[in-house]
């Protein structure tokens, strides 16, 4: 896993300054510790980061052909390289290291820009072809990978793997944009179509940018997507293709010359793959676990069972649920403003996981190809009630009764219904769009001042999932709501997360269940595959019944739960009091300081629950201060 950065320039070949490259690069220095590199030609620049993990001795970065005329930096790892360099051998193609990198350089050379759709794997990366004076940044399709870039006032592109590389150039304007910031507090990320800094993009996944000097910027290009067509097969069948599927993803992401192991939670998720990982290796798989000092947020029991069924090294480490001390660690980490309070164990196994390993398998993205949240079997519900029932009578009778329903946030769940009455007298993307939200557009509008609403000019969070589920290419309203979940929702929280976390200690994080292929056999699953009984994932949990205990594969989800509502009460009631003074939040002018006074005396007093919106407001404020110098 590596970091990328560099500079075109769009118009005419100004010389490049190779310090400013390498600024850039540097900025990053945490995502390739191994090695660093810069290559500049008339025009163009190309800074890399290397972390060392296939082809340690010659797959040092930037690489060009023997000829120069074409020259990479890549951030990521193409799986299926062998395959790909032996069909380019037949063609004629010679190899001079047994890198992936170079199998970019010469799929380019035959294929184009179509050799992007030959790459399996996760990826981000530029290629200059001096002949054509064309710079080409291609993103993997579930956006793994993260690529930033934006135009500057001297005419140049500018691109890094994360934002901080773009903020080590003198020339990019920073000014915080508005529409990301309600964004950010709708989700707690700032989505992949929105960037905090104002005029900064992110190349979608799925894409790819070319551009030639001397014609405008283009727009990003589609390279991939997917479809939810649901396909009939016998439920034996689906089980042993599923199973097929998943053993190749795992198989194929334990390529590596580093030391390799896997996060084990004891969830369904990432025990598969270490099911998966133990029958496909000769050795002992290594496996670490994050537990927390307070038994209701600690899952390791379960690690400890998986990791005796199939004999792993295992580790673990026993954290304080009061771990807030990593806050301004990630906050530099993230750059812009993110408030998925699980990025704090996050960041922890991630760190015990570097201390024996390089590589690391997760089990990130199974929830989301088969319906895992409970907000989906939620979603099946009550697309089922909307079939039922005419909108004309659904809307009236339980918005009406959403309305009069009370708020109960501290009582059972079974008496949590006013979100289900509301979502049932909404259109099934309008209450999607609200139920993967974190502050919803009432309270935001509460707190937003005139100045804020005025520069909002009308865009609203929610809008891009509504549009994204009811032009998804699905065949049922679930299917609908885990399209805009791919496309936002993943790579915006759940890859960010994962790619931040990880590469803050070096670490390089693999997804094996986003393998692209994978993602298009669940995508062809009927709803009954996918939902049956009240739980989700059915058709993934009846398949690894041969792997897993029942307990493990029927237990509630819990996954990485930090108590930021009793820090706030707690060990960080003095934090909270500050945001109602902050002079980073005074600056910028977007809220009604009496409103966020009234939230956090709620809050603290236990009247209501807000641990959430105030750790959203903290992490802004914390960001504003970084990024932009404000509070200073």
């Amino acid at each position: 896993m590596c970091g990328i950065a560099g500079i075109f320039h769009l118009e005419t070949a100004k010389p490049v300054d190779p310090d400013r490259v390498r600024a850039m690069a540097d900025a990053m220095a945490h995502r390739g510790p191994d090695g660093s590199g810069v290559w500049t030609a008339q025009g163009v620049g190309l800074g890399h980061r290397r972390l060392s993990v296939i082809d340690l001795e010659g797959g040092d970065q930037p690489m060009a052909t023997p000829d120069g005329t074409l020259v990479t930096i890549f951030n990521g790892e193409i799986y299926n390289y062998r395959e790909i360099r032996a069909d380019l051998r037949a063609l004629g193609h010679e190899f001079r290291t047994d890198s992936d990198t170079e199998v970019i350089l010469h799929g380019w050379r035959q294929w184009g820009p179509l050799c992007i759709e030959r790459f399996h794997g996760m990826f981000a990366f530029a290629l200059y072809d001096d002949d054509a004076k064309t710079l080409f940044l291609g993103r993997d399709r579930l956006g793994v990978k993260p690529l930033f870039y934006a135009e500057v006032s001297d005419g140049s592109l500018i691109f890094a793997s994360e934002l901080k590389g773009l903020l080590a150039h003198p020339l990019l304007r920073r000014r915080p944009s508005e529409q990301a910031v309600e964004d950010y507090l709708a989700f707690g990320y700032v989505p992949d179509d929105a960037c905090f800094v104002a005029g900064v993009h992110k190349l979608p996944a799925g894409h790819y940018l070319m551009t030639r000097r001397g014609l405008p910027l283009a727009d990003p290009r589609r390279c991939w997507d997917v479809a939810f067509a649901p396909k009939r097969r016998k439920t034996a069948a689906a089980e042993e293709e599923l199973v097929a599927h998943m053993g190749e993803a795992v198989r194929s992401r334990m390529v590596a010359d580093v030391p390799l192991g896997a996060f084990l939670s004891g969830g369904v998720d990432s025990s598969s793959v270490v099911a998966l990982m133990a029958e496909a290796s000769r050795d002992a798989v290594e496996t670490c676990s994050i537990g927390f000092d307070e038994a209701d947020h600690d899952e390791t029991a379960y690690a400890d069972r998986i990791a005796e069924r199939f004999a792993t090294n295992h580790r673990k480490r026993i954290v304080a649920a009061d771990d807030f001390a990593l806050i301004d660690t990630l906050v530099g980490a993230f750059d812009e403003p993110f408030a998925d309070a699980s990025a704090v164990p996050t960041y922890r196994v991630c760190e015990l996981a570097r201390e024996k390993v390089t590589v690391s398998l997760s089990g990130d993205g199974a929830d989301e190809i088969f319906a895992g949240y409970r907000r989906h079997v939620f979603h099946a519900g009550e697309e089922k009630a909307r079939r039922l029932l005419p909108g004309a009578v659904r809307r009236p009778l339980f918005g009406g009764l959403g309305k009069l329903y009370p708020k109960l946030d501290r009582a059972p769940q079974f008496l949590r219904a006013k979100s289900t009455l509301q979502g049932l007298g909404q259109s099934g993307a309008e209450a999607y769009a609200e139920s993967v939200g974190v502050t919803g557009p009432a309270l935001r509008a509460a707190l937003y001042s005139d100045r804020m609403r005025t520069a909002l000019a009308g865009h609203r969070a929610e809008d891009r999932y509504v549009r994204a589920i009811e032009t998804a290419p699905a065949e049922d309203g679930l299917a609908a709501a885990q399209y805009a979940d791919l496309k936002i929702w993943l790579p915006g929280d759940i890859l960010t997360k994962v790619d931040r976390t990880s590469m803050a200690v070096s670490l390089e994080a693999r997804e094996p269940l986003l393998d692209h292929r994978l993602v298009e056999f669940a995508a062809t699953l009927p709803l009954r595959q996918r939902v049956r009984g009240g739980t989700g994932k059915w058709l993934m949990k009846q398949a690894m019944r041969r792997y897993l205990p029942e307990d493990i594969l029927y237990r509630r989800k819990m996954g990485f739960v930090t108590p930021i509502s009793a820090w706030f009460r707690g060990a960080l009631a003095g934090e909270a009091d500050k945001l109602v003074g902050s002079t980073a939040l005074a600056q910028t002018e977007w809220f009604d300081r009496q409103a966020v006074k009234r939230i956090v005396e709620a809050h603290k007093s236990g009247r209501e629950e807000h641990g959430r919106l105030i750790w959203q407001l903290m992490m802004l404020d914390r960001s504003l201060r970084r990024v932009f110098g404000l509070g200073a």
